[in-house]
């Protein structure tokens, strides 16, 4: 008998990979996947991460960092190997 494939899980969360003014780097950020997708797409993670930087600032002493970017965990690579890619195809 033939086994069937398990439905995928909904995930409680997305991660992110958050980029700072300062050149350092937050990896996987959890966002509740209740604020994403819609028209905004991925533009609430911003806002919620901010939230999650200025409680971690308050609670440590020490002013939050600016972000730069913010980009789903995983994507960074992938840009970061087109670029390259690119880099490589021109000189």
């Amino acid at each position: 008998m033939a086994r069937k494939k398990s439905k995928p899980l909904d995930a409680a969360f997305v991660l992110f990979d958050v980029f700072y003014e300062d050149g350092s780097r937050s990896s996987n950020r959890r966002v509740p996947t209740e604020l994403l997708g819609g028209i905004d797409g991925d533009d609430p993670a911003l806002e919620a991460i901010q939230e999650q930087d200025r409680v971690i600032a308050e609670r440590s002493g020490k002013p939050p960092l600016t972000i730069r970017s913010v980009v789903r965990a995983g994507d960074a690579e992938k840009q970061a190997a087109r670029q390259a890619e690119k880099a490589s195809r021109r000189g």
